[in-house]
């Protein structure tokens, strides 16, 4: 019962701990100093690795997709492929795993110093809201900057698959263009934005507020000197991964079901 227990609590408080930052967005407002130090370090310090990270896999897809294509003399269709692989799946899944890996472990390692310091405990003497004043500025940035992140990854993937394309496959980049913008066009039911693009991003959007909250719950809830940190940490990266992981199929079998 111990081993299922702790589990239930873990998820329950996690649970919990969303629902008081939805309570508190409101808060966003006075916390912008701090919600602006959240965008550079979540943003700017990972946005390297999600560039060199991004184009590489586009490359890759683009290589190993077009030279099956390539027997069947249908190479000037690998555009649609890395477009469509890109937005769909690999931008929004590349940038979670990789701010999982980075932020996360940093939010987590951060707030779990600050439980074991006893810093929370002190904040809450001094009656200040450590919900808003450290959970929501983190959520809120993560949650714009993995959809921000997205973008950038698509963007040098499908370029990067360009490059495949042309010096490996003997594809023409306008015609390689042509296919991404075509294979882009399909527009959502309720929004003016292409279906694949949008479903990308609203994934993105979802990681990015899971991997916050499991971080800083596992950080808050952190307790007994360094090794607990540590704990705290790697619980954060690997539950972020896995509930990344679970998430991505339901939404995509929730988008694309017939």
């Amino acid at each position: 019962m111990n081993r299922l227990a702790q589990p239930l609590a873990s998820a329950g408080y996690r649970v919990s701990l969303f629902l008081s930052v939805l309570a508190r967005l409101h808060h966003v407002a006075k916390r912008r100093v701090m919600l602006m130090d959240q965008l550079y370090v979540g943003g700017f310090k990972v946005l390297h690795v999600v560039l060199l990270v991004g184009v590489s896999m586009g490359m890759v897809v683009a290589l190993q997709t077009g030279l099956e294509l390539a027997r069947i003399g249908q190479q000037n269709s690998i555009g649609t492929l890395v477009a469509l692989s890109m937005a769909r799946e690999m931008g929004p899944f590349i940038t979670a795993i990789i701010v999982a890996a980075a932020s996360g472990s940093s939010i987590a390692a951060e707030l779990g110093t600050m439980a074991v310091s006893e810093e929370l405990d002190a904040l809450e003497v001094l009656s200040i809201d450590r919900t808003s004043y450290l959970v929501v500025p983190r959520v809120v940035s993560l949650a714009l900057l993995c959809p921000t992140l997205t973008i950038l990854c698509d963007a040098v993937g499908i370029i990067g698959g360009g490059f495949v394309a042309r010096s490996q496959l003997g594809v023409e980049l306008p015609l390689y263009y042509d296919t991404v913008v075509e294979a882009l066009q399909q527009p959502a039911e309720f929004i003016p934005v292409p279906k694949d693009v949008y479903c990308g991003l609203f994934k993105s959007f979802v990681f990015g507020i899971v991997i916050a909250v499991i971080s800083c719950a596992a950080g808050i809830r952190a307790r007994g000197g360094a090794l607990a940190v540590g704990n705290a940490t790697r619980a954060a990266v690997r539950d972020s991964i896995i509930l990344t992981i679970i998430l991505n199929y339901l939404m995509t079998w929730f988008f694309y079901q017939q």
